[in-house]
C-alpha cells in the first residue's frame, strides 16, 4: 500500500471515528422523554432564564411553546440551530465535511489531490475541518465533564433541604433569585421536592410505555401533546423508545414563584436513565443500551394550582442545559 493511501486510510478512521462521538452525543440526547429539546411554559418566566445552579449553571431557552411571547399569542418557536453553528460558518463547515469525506471514499485524497495553490488550499481546509471535528468532539467530552463534576450533593440535593435559603449563592435547592415584581416568592416544603423526583420518574416510565393517559395526569395539557406527537412519530418510523430505572443524581432549586393564578418551581436535575430505541414487532435493539444507563442534565418546571399540595405538581416545562 502505497504511502498516499496509508495516510488517506487513516484520516479516514480519524474523521469517522470523530463523526461516531458526535452522533453519540446526539442520540444520548435525544433518548428519552424530553428528546433533547428545550419546550413547555414557565409562566410569565417562560422566555426568561432561569437562575444558575451547582447542578446547571446555564439553560437553553425555550424553543416550543404556547406561551405568548413580545405580546403576541400563539406557539412560539427558536430558529433551529445547526450541529455546526449558524450563518456562512456553519455552511462552510458542513460544505467542507461532506465535500472532504468524500473525496476520501472516493480515494482522490481529502480535497482532491490538487496541485500548486489549489493543493495548499485544500490542505489548509483538510486542517480546518479536522479542527473543526476535534472542537466538535471536545465539547462534547466538556459537557459531560461539566455535569460529572458538578458540586457532589448526591440526593441531598432534593431530598436534604426544606425552605430555601436565599442567602446561598447556587445548589442544593438553596438558591431562590430575585422574581418579577408581578410575581412573589414560594416557599417550599420537603414534600415538594419528594414530588418532583416522583414526577421525574413516573413522567420517564410513562414515556417509555407510551401511556399518554398518564402523562396527561402528571403533566400540563401542553407538555403531554407533546409527549403524545414524540409517540406518533414513533410509531410512524416503526420504532418505540423504551425508558426506564430514571433514578435522581442530584438536584437544586433554582426558582418557585407564585403568580395570579398559579404556583411554579424551576429545578435543576441530573439523572440516570436506561433508554433504547426498539424496532416495534422485533423488539430489535436499533440505537442505545438495555444494560447500561446514561446520565443527563436538564431543568424542569413544574406547576400547581395555588394552595395545592405536594400531590397538585405537574410538569409544565423542560429546558436542555449548555
Amino acid at each position: 500500500m502505497s504511502i498516499r493511501k496509508v495516510a488517506m486510510t487513516r484520516s479516514l478512521m480519524a474523521a469517522m471515528a470523530l463523526l461516531g462521538v458526535v452522533a453519540l452525543g446526539v442520540d444520548m440526547a435525544d433518548a428519552q422523554a424530553s428528546r433533547g429539546r428545550s419546550t413547555g411554559s414557565r409562566g410569565s418566566n417562560t422566555f426568561n432564564a432561569p437562575p444558575a445552579t451547582n447542578t446547571a449553571p446555564k439553560a437553553q431557552p425555550i424553543q416550543r411553546s404556547t406561551a405568548p411571547q413580545s405580546g403576541v399569542a400563539g406557539r412560539a418557536t427558536a430558529p433551529a440551530q445547526s450541529r455546526f453553528g449558524s450563518g456562512f460558518g456553519g455552511l462552510l463547515m458542513g460544505g467542507l465535511l461532506g465535500a472532504g469525506l468524500f473525496g476520501l471514499l472516493s480515494g482522490s485524497g481529502l480535497f482532491g489531490g490538487a496541485a500548486g495553490l489549489a493543493g495548499m488550499l485544500g490542505l489548509l481546509l483538510q486542517v480546518a475541518l479536522i479542527g473543526g471535528l476535534v472542537w466538535l468532539a471536545l465539547s462534547f467530552f466538556r459537557k459531560r465533564s461539566e455535569a460529572a463534576t458538578a458540586s457532589p450533593m448526591g440526593r441531598q440535593g432534593m431530598m436534604g433541604q426544606g425552605q430555601p435559603h436565599r442567602s446561598t449563592p447556587a445548589g442544593g435547592f438553596g438558591a431562590q433569585a430575585a422574581v418579577p415584581a408581578a410575581t412573589q416568592p414560594l416557599a417550599l416544603e420537603q414534600a415538594d421536592y419528594e414530588a418532583f423526583e416522583r414526577l421525574l420518574v413516573r413522567i420517564q416510565d410513562s414515556y417509555g410505555r407510551e401511556d399518554i393517559p398518564a402523562l396527561r395526569a402528571i403533566a400540563t395539557s401542553e407538555m403531554a401533546s407533546y409527549f403524545g406527537e414524540d409517540i406518533a412519530d414513533n410509531q410512524k418510523k416503526g420504532i418505540q423508545n423504551l425508558v426506564s430505572d430514571a433514578k435522581l443524581l442530584q438536584g437544586d432549586l433554582s426558582e418557585a414563584w407564585r403568580e395570579a393564578d398559579a404556583e411554579y418551581a424551576t429545578v435543576a436535575m441530573r439523572f440516570s436513565v436506561v433508554s433504547t430505541d426498539v424496532e416495534r414487532g422485533t423488539g430489535r435493539i436499533m440505537s442505545g443500551s438495555s444494560d447500561r444507563a446514561i446520565e443527563l442534565t436538564e431543568i424542569w418546571t413544574f406547576v400547581r394550582r395555588p394552595g395545592s399540595n405536594a400531590n397538585g405538581w405537574k410538569l409544565s416545562a423542560i429546558q436542555q442545559t449548555t
